[in-house]
C-alpha cells in the first residue's frame, strides 16, 4: 500500500500563488510517475501535470502551462505544485496520484494510490 498526504491548499486572490505538497509513504518508487489532478464541484477529476520518477520529463495542462511548476524529490518522496498567477477557474480539490508504473499518463485511470485532496479556492 501507499499513502499519500497533501498540503498547501488554502485561500488566495487571483494572481497570487500556492505550493502543494504531496508525501507519499509505504511501498512506493521512486521510479514511478507522480501527478497532480483537479476537481471542480460538479465536474470530473481533470489532469494538471505530471511528473517522470526521474523528474526529467514533465507535462501540464494547457490551461496551467507556464504558470504551474511540478517538481519531485526522490530522497524524500515528494512532490510538489508551484502554482502561480492563479485565476478563479483554477478552484477546485487539488489530488495527488501515484502512478502503478514508470508510464507517465495524463489519465487518472493509470494511477493507482490518491491522496485525500486539498482545497484551493481563488477569489476574484
Amino acid at each position: 500500500q501507499v499513502q499519500l498526504v497533501e498540503s498547501g491548499g488554502g485561500l488566495v486572490q487571483a494572481g497570487g500563488s500556492l505550493r502543494l505538497s504531496c508525501a507519499a509513504s509505504g511501498r512506493t518508487s521512486s521510479n514511478f510517475a507522480m501527478a497532480w489532478f483537479r476537481q471542480a464541484p460538479g465536474k470530473g477529476r481533470d489532469f494538471v501535470s505530471v511528473i517522470s520518477g526521474s523528474g526529467v520529463s514533465k507535462w501540464y495542462a494547457d490551461s496551467v502551462k507556464g504558470r504551474f511548476t511540478i517538481s519531485r524529490d526522490n530522497a524524500k518522496n515528494t512532490v510538489t505544485l508551484q502554482m502561480n498567477s492563479l485565476k478563479p477557474e483554477d478552484t477546485a480539490v487539488y489530488y495527488c496520484a501515484v502512478g502503478r508504473s514508470a508510464y507517465v499518463s495524463t489519465s487518472y485511470q493509470d494511477y493507482g494510490y490518491w491522496g485525500q485532496g486539498t482545497q484551493v479556492t481563488v477569489s476574484s
